[in-house]
């Protein structure tokens, strides 16, 4: 079996992210916010992040017989073995994070720390455990998810604070598209349904951090404090907020905790930094061209080429920085549009006899009011 995984960081401290219900771990770095949260997470650790058997770019089990969390318990492992780490701090949210609590348990001499998001101990109601959705709620989810899979998703229990959005809802379809097909989606969502880890709860003896929002939509905030009361001595933060993503909403105030937590230090965020897409385009054989022309036509096919590359800079949604001469800078917040734009100025001003350069770089940039700065 071939489990796909990354590191990132140099930090003191292993620490491997278990993702919830699907994932892609190159996908991840064409989205924004998700980007930004691996980043963070990175500046105080080596992180290593993995897609779950069935997901992603590891390879897929068969829909009638989805893995269990005993086998994803051994994924971690396995790639924590091809790493080279001993011991990790193991951050796990959703049911990501259930599986966190049965690694932590089953293998504490592998486990630094535990830190959970969002999560449920049981996936199915009963009158002990009554924050769990109904079997008729779960087949409601199922249908829904075999039905709207990577398209236009409702979004109101995962992400309710983007549900608005279209373009983060267009990039998530995708993302969800290309972790898993439509039968492996649901596959994985009956497997969720069985999962109950509640009697292991009290085995877990490493420090543990239990992260919930309040207004938690598809994971009960009561269910974070029960499953905080079931483990010793650990720790309950309550955060505002009503997002089940941890890296949609305040993914800072999430991030601040699990810093402290496994560091003793709470950094907070760069504010004057920042994860960008950054576009230079300039005109090939520019002088040549203003010297043929003369001054008054050069200028007036400038000004053409400025209102074209503006023009396409509003489709792709792209923001000016700066303009010497007859190049752009302007920044993106994926590279996917930076790429298309740029191609769509060549194809424009290709019509008024130019040819462009352009280049493409994702990395975080340094701002300073209206201007960047920075390797990136």
């Amino acid at each position: 079996l071939h489990i796909a995984y990354q590191v990132l960081g140099r930090g003191p401290l292993d620490l491997v992210y278990v993702p919830g219900w699907v994932s892609h771990v190159e996908l991840a770095w064409e989205e924004p916010t998700l980007a930004r949260f691996f980043h963070r997470l990175a500046s105080f650790s080596r992180l290593i992040l993995f897609d779950k058997r069935g997901t992603g770019l590891s390879d897929r089990v068969p829909n009638e017989a989805p893995a269990t969390l005993d086998e994803r318990m051994d994924d971690v492992r396995a790639v924590l073995e091809a790493v080279g780490s001993q011991r990790a701090a193991i951050f796990g949210n959703s049911e990501g994070g259930s599986m966190s609590v049965l690694f932590a348990a089953a293998h504490p001499e592998r486990t630094v720390a535990l830190v959970t998001f969002g999560i449920f101990a049981k996936r199915l109601f009963s009158p002990d455990y009554p924050w769990a959705p109904t079997p008729e709620q779960r087949e409601q989810a199922y249908e829904l998810v075999e039905r709207e899979w990577g398209r236009d998703m409702d979004l109101t229990d995962l992400a309710p604070t983007v549900a608005g959005n279209e373009p983060f809802k267009q990039r998530l379809a995708t993302y969800f598209r290309r972790s898993a097909s439509p039968g492996a989606a649901v596959a994985l969502l009956r497997m969720n349904t069985l999962i109950d880890v509640r009697k292991v709860l009290p085995a877990i003896r490493v420090p543990t951090l239990i992260l919930h929002r309040t207004g938690d939509r598809d994971a009960n905030v009561e269910e974070g404090r029960w499953i905080a009361s079931r483990i010793s001595g650990a720790r309950f933060v309550e955060l505002p907020g009503h997002d089940h993503l941890p890296w949609v909403g305040d993914q800072d105030a999430v991030l601040d905790e699990v810093e402290e937590f496994l560091t003793g230090v709470r950094r907070g965020p760069d504010p004057d930094r920042i994860l960008a897409t950054v576009l230079f385009t300039d005109i090939a054989g520019s002088t040549e061209l203003a010297a043929r022309l003369g001054d008054r036509a050069w200028r007036e096919l400038l000004e053409m080429h400025h209102l074209l590359v503006r023009k396409e800079l509003v489709r792709f949604r792209g923001r000016e920085i700066d303009t010497a001469g007859d190049g752009f800078l302007a920044l993106f917040d994926g590279p996917t549009r930076a790429m298309r734009c740029a191609l769509a100025i060549r194809d424009a001003v290709r019509h008024l006899g130019m040819e462009i350069r352009a280049g493409v770089h994702t990395g975080e940039v340094e701002v300073e009011g209206d201007k960047v700065r920075g390797i990136a």
